[in-house]
């Protein structure tokens, strides 16, 4: 089976490596490189949104919750990232689109001005370093356990192949393969499910749902917490920050970007959304069956510890296959992502007129690889700590976006004021290792700190608003004021 596996995944590699030298035909300007020439169809704008999601947090780690703690984990994945890929066809698709931008950087250069616009691009980029370092990591110990390849060699392979299609073909590339790889990963789960779910039922699917109804501890099928006020408040805090916590998420606004019509981008968010919870929904299956046949909730891996007891070695080579695919579709997007702002934004005056816009795109997807591979061979305390920087994008980028989107205010004093205050609120409890405002002991309500940080934000940048809208008083020294 190794040999098979080995053939079928370099296969695989060469052959997305090869339609990234063919995309890359197609690339003449840093707009076809960041957003495909704003030219994706729906069905590429749907399978690259949807890839782009369904990595391996869904795929591998929401599995594992659901296996600990029963349907409410999954809070986060599959619920609250799915409504937020809907929430972004009602609320900013439409309206971003049209402005024609390339980053979400570009969004608050436009509407506030270049300090505001340096300041959100200094704040996005550490949210994917730490996120790509775990992908890296995650594929080479696949390769580990299936090939024996060493981890530090693996990462450095993996590393290879994600930036090699990606600095090819950029967003051109990025969609198509992200389109082949949705395939083969849905297929795979797919499999996999059903497997589960006959295994359990002894060749029967529906008796497979009463064991699972009847064996699975007490409140596991709960997927709201009802029993006291506090796990509520726990769930729907996690929930809220899944839905929003990504609206002002790079990786998302460049698939809106590159859709053919504002149309197609709404579109493309809606059927991306649905998709994703429908599919989100059988890792959840899976974390449910592997608790019924391992009850005593030791497993660290779920969905692999599956594949390997119920799957046929021919189908295995499906299965690991579509896992490389969930990892690989993260990484080429993660990578591009923080590229397309280092280059347009941070980059874009210091090497303007010594590089063409498309070369200086392709020297950041470099630089953000490079950085990510050292966070990855650095180790786990510091990709972990850098992988929690995801959560700026919501304390620091939410409301200025939303505020810029539907308020249209003065001055770049309303963004910076929100940036600073939700990000510095967040920063202090993150040091401290609090996870609510205030610390866990001060007898008040646990309120998420990523929640308090973003009133906290709304709070500063309504008052800045406000301050840029009033008028001037009169200056000491001043007459009174002259006569009609």
């Amino acid at each position: 089976m190794t040999a098979l596996l080995g053939t079928a995944l370099v296969g695989y590699v060469l052959f997305s490596l090869a339609l990234g030298v063919w995309v890359s035909r197609r690339v003449e300007s840093a707009e076809d490189y960041l957003v495909a020439g704003r030219r994706l169809p729906l069905a590429l704008s749907t399978a690259t949104l949807l890839a782009t999601w369904f990595g391996a947090g869904p795929m591998l780690t929401a599995a594992d919750a659901v296996y600990r703690g029963g349907l409410a984990r999954a809070a986060l994945e599959p619920l609250g990232s799915g409504f937020c890929l809907i929430l972004a066809g009602f609320v900013i698709a439409r309206p971003l689109w049209s402005m024609r931008l390339l980053t979400v950087s570009d969004f608050f250069g436009r509407r506030f001005g270049r300090r505001a616009e340096l300041l959100s691009a200094v704040l996005t980029l550490p949210t994917f370093f730490g996120w790509i370092a775990v992908q890296f990591v995650a594929l080479a110990e696949i390769l580990a356990l299936f090939f024996g390849i060493p981890t530090g060699l693996g990462i450095a392979l993996v590393a290879g192949v994600g930036v090699g299609y990606t600095l090819l073909g950029g967003m051109w590339s990025v969609a198509l393969t992200d389109a082949l790889q949705l395939v083969i990963l849905l297929i795979g789960l797919v499999v996999l499910g059903v497997s589960a779910l006959l295994h359990l039922g002894s060749g029967d699917a529906l008796a497979a749902v009463d064991r699972l109804a009847s064996e699975l501890p007490a409140g596991f099928l709960e997927p709201i917490p009802s029993d006291t006020l506090e796990r509520f408040a726990a769930w729907l805090g996690v929930f809220v920050i899944a839905a929003l916590g990504n609206l002002s998420g790079q990786d998302l606004l460049q698939r809106i970007f590159a859709a053919r019509s504002a149309e197609v981008a709404q579109r493309a968010c809606w059927l991306a959304g649905g998709a994703y919870l429908v599919f989100g929904s059988i890792p959840v299956i899976l974390g449910l069956c592997a608790r019924v046949v391992w009850p005593e909730g030791q497993m660290s891996s779920v969905v692999p510890a599956l594949g390997g007891a119920l799957l046929s070695p021919a189908v295995t080579v499906t299965f690991v296959l579509a896992l490389a695919s969930a990892v690989l579709s993260t990484i080429d997007s993660a990578i591009l992502a923080p590229a397309s702002v280092l280059a347009q934004n941070l980059l874009r005056g210091p090497l303007e007129g010594r590089m063409t816009a498309l070369a200086r795109n392709r020297l950041a997807v470099v630089i953000v690889t490079a950085i990510s591979l050292a966070v990855a061979y650095a180790g786990k305390d510091a990709y972990s700590l850098l992988e929690g920087a995801y959560a700026i994008g919501l304390v620091a980028l939410f409301v200025p976006l939303l505020g810029g989107l539907y308020r249209r205010p003065r001055g770049e004093a309303p963004a910076i004021a929100a940036m600073i205050a939700g990000t510095a609120l967040w920063g202090v409890h993150v040091a401290l290792g609090a996870e609510s405002l205030l610390g866990d002991g001060h007898g008040g309500p646990k309120v998420p700190i990523e929640i308090a940080a973003v009133i906290v934000g709304a709070l500063a940048f309504v008052v800045a608003e406000a301050r840029s809208r009033a008028p001037a008083g009169p200056r000491a020294g001043d007459g009174p004021p002259s006569a009609p």
